[in-house]
């Protein structure tokens, strides 16, 4: 089994040496092999840093990551995978739909046209500023 230092092993995976420590302490990578002072981890661990990354990306949270990686015994990880993903499935949908909002609303400062925070019509009813 080959093993590659933390800072090889961050430059393989796109991120900082920190936060492969910060994984390790939350116990989302395995506790890291010491040899001469230095953390070495099999080269292996990348495959699991992608799992990581992909599921912060899919907004999983790191505790939920950690259920997932806790339970990683072959079926037993794909049942907790899908009862994981089928809650995060409605909580991306009012995500979305937040964006969209977000994105309607800017889209109609840009139609508004005025660029006039002080004569601008979407405004009106909102109070004025003191001064």
């Amino acid at each position: 089994m080959r093993y590659v230092g933390i800072g090889e092993l961050a430059r393989q995976a796109g991120m900082r040496a920190s936060a492969l420590r910060y994984y390790e302490s939350l116990g989302l990578l395995p506790a890291a092999r010491r040899e001469g002072g230095r953390r070495l981890w099999p080269a292996a661990t990348l495959r699991r840093i992608a799992l990581i990354r992909m599921s912060q990306r899919a907004g999983f949270t790191l505790a939920e990551i950690r259920r997932l990686l806790d339970s990683d015994t072959g079926q037993g990880a794909t049942r907790q995978w899908r009862a994981l993903a089928e809650r995060k499935l409605p909580e991306l949908d009012r995500v979305v739909q937040q964006t969209q909002q977000l994105r309607e609303a800017v889209a109609a400062c840009l139609a508004c046209g005025c660029m006039n925070f002080t004569d601008c019509e979407l405004l009106a009813g909102a109070p004025a500023a003191e001064t």
